[in-house]
This record gives structure tokens, sequence and C-alpha cells, in this order.
């Protein structure tokens, strides 16, 4: 099987010497030998830590956010949950174990499109490389699924530019610039030479498709975002253009392509115009609301009855307090966004 890297060189010779960008990092993502087709995964022993992976907690605000949703659409028979870039099945493990109301109604279906991560999916979900092409009545879940969708990379060099891939000396990828039609009307008029920022189409994309496809209920979005373009512009890219690999900030994006993970912040001013309707917190409000102090206190009251001989459900309930603490930071998870849309 190719490597990404010979993928992407086959890719730039077919298009007579440059590729976009967000082609790029299509193939060194998601193409044979991209990252999350040869191996890359969240996890502790993966390559970074998300809200699930760290402990049983943020699955259990979860469940009970689902409840809500399930009991205002009147408690239908069949109530799906779509979670989509389910990786190993992590979230999915942690509400079925949390055993919300709504389980009995529950056709949950885990969407992720590398074969390897399916694999680890629990029997108990419905595992998929795609969404669904029926109508959904309930709730799609996506957590730091659009940081990862491959997005157009404007460069601002008098005028602002694409940045495309091509090859340099000894086969290396280089960026080159170059002029577009139309600029994108997010983008600031001017910036500062060299300024960057992403034009996140395919997310934009996504959340318009999840929207039609869903007759009533709810999209429920965790990410790291940035409130506009204009921000973006200014700030220095390699704050909002990241690589990761073993829990650490990997090399350069053009290096090392299908070894690393490649991210970006999701720029809310852009989903907002292709979909006016969304509603944002940051997730320690939504976990707030959701009741995660609620389940703390349980845990605390759990641990205190049973510390003398603990068992491995006292060993969970005690660990709450810390998983909030991880999933509430300011400094971390707790300043991730969550973006609501409701479909009635």
């Amino acid at each position: 099987m190719p490597s990404a890297a010979e993928s992407i060189t086959a890719a730039i010779t077919a298009a007579g010497g440059a590729i976009s960008f967000e082609q790029y990092m299509g193939l060194a993502l998601y193409g044979t030998g991209g990252f999350y087709q040869d191996g890359g995964k969240a996890g502790r022993r993966g390559d970074f830590i998300t809200s699930p992976e760290v402990g049983p907690l943020f699955a259990a605000v979860v469940a009970r956010y689902l409840d809500d949703c399930w009991n205002e659409l009147g408690c239908p028979d069949q109530f799906d949950v779509v979670e989509v870039g389910a990786g190993p099945g992590t979230l999915a493990r942690g509400i079925f174990d949390a055993q919300p109301q709504c389980l009995a109604a529950m056709k949950y279906v885990a969407v992720e499109i590398s074969g390897s991560q399916r694999s680890l999916h629990p029997d108990f979900v419905e595992s998929s490389e795609s969404i669904p092409g029926r109508q959904i009545q309930g709730v799609v879940l996506a957590n730091e699924l659009l940081d990862n969708l491959p997005f157009k990379l404007f460069v601002y060099d008098g005028a602002w530019k694409e940045a495309f891939v091509a090859l340099g000396n000894g086969g290396k990828f280089v960026e080159v610039l170059r002029h577009v039609e139309e600029v994108p009307e997010v983008l600031p008029k001017s910036a500062p030479l060299g300024s960057r920022a992403p034009i996140q189409t395919a997310a934009t994309q996504w959340l318009v498709d999840i929207a039609q496809r869903m007759s009533r209920g709810r999209v429920l979005i965790f990410d790291y975002c940035s409130q506009s373009t204009s921000q973006i512009a200014v700030s220095p890219w390699r704050e909002w253009l990241r690589t990761y690999k073993d829990h650490e900030r990997g090399l350069h994006y053009l290096l090392e392509p299908g070894l690393q993970d490649i991210t970006t912040q999701v720029v809310i001013d852009q989903l907002l115009k292709a979909v006016p309707g969304l509603s944002m917190s940051s997730q320690a409000e939504w976990l707030q609301t959701w009741g995660i102090g609620e389940l703390v206190s349980e845990g605390n009251r759990y641990w205190e009855e049973h510390k003398s001989a603990p068992n491995i459900a006292a060993l969970k309930m005690h660990s709450r307090a810390k998983e909030a603490q991880a999933l509430t930071s300011q400094d971390g998870l707790g300043a991730f966004w969550t973006i609501n849309l409701d479909i009635q």
C-alpha cells in the first residue's frame, strides 16, 4: 500500500504540478496511507486526548442531554443517535454505561471513516463508514470532528491568494500561492503580509448536509473554535493550524504527511453564514447546564459511603471530581465550544 506521501505525490503529478492545500490535507489524513487510515487515534495510548477519553463523566452528561431531547420529541419508539467521527467508540460505550432513559429506543450509529477504528466499535452500535442515507430523528453528535475536515488555506501576499502544494527539490512538498477570481467575503480586505486564514468549506457543507438530513432533533458539536475569520487572519498561524503526534505538537504541516494529525480552529462566522440558527456556549457552561455538578455530588456521596471497602463502582464515582476539573478547565477542554442546532 502506498504511503500518504506517495499518494500526494501522485495526485500532484496527475494535477499537472500542484494540488490545493484542501486536497493535500484530505489525502494526508484520510487518503491511502493517511493518518486516520493508518492508525492515528484519540486516547491515552493514541495521539491526543478528547473529552470522552478523560473518563466516563463526559458521556454521562451527554446521556442526560439525550434523555432531554428524547422527551422533547415525545419519547418516540426509535430515537436516532448518530455520532460522526466516533473513533474507537469511547463515547458510545460511556453513554450506554450511563443507562439513559431513552436507551431502549436508541438506535446508535457510530460513523467512522477509519476501518481500524471501526473494528473497535462495540457490538451494540451500528458501525458505519458514512452517515445514514435516511432521515434522522434524534441527535447528531460530533466531538472534535470539524477541526479535522480539510479546508482551503488563504495567504495574504499583497492580496489574498490560495495556497497549493507542489513538489520542490528532492521531492519535498512546498507551498505555492495562486490568484483567485473571487476572494471569500469573510476574509478581511487587507492584513499583515503573510497572514493566513482557513476557509472551511467542508465543515460548513457538512453542517448544511446534516441539517437537511434531519427531520426533527438536535445537532450537538464540541470543538475548539474562534469567533471570526478576521480574528484568525491576524493571529500567528501556528496557534490555529496545528499538527499532533503522540500527545505532542508535531512538525510543519507539509512534513511527514500521514504520520501526524493536521487540525485547525473552527471559525464560527463561517458556520453562521451557512447555518444562521446556531447557538454557542463554552463546553464548561454546557456541562454545568446539563448537570455535571449533580453527577459529581452523586459521586462524592457514593464514595463516602463505600470508601472503607471500595469496589470498581466506588472508584469510578470517586474519579468524577477529577474528571470534572479536566473537562471544565478554562486552560483546556472547558474552553472548547459547543455548537447547537435545533430542528423542529
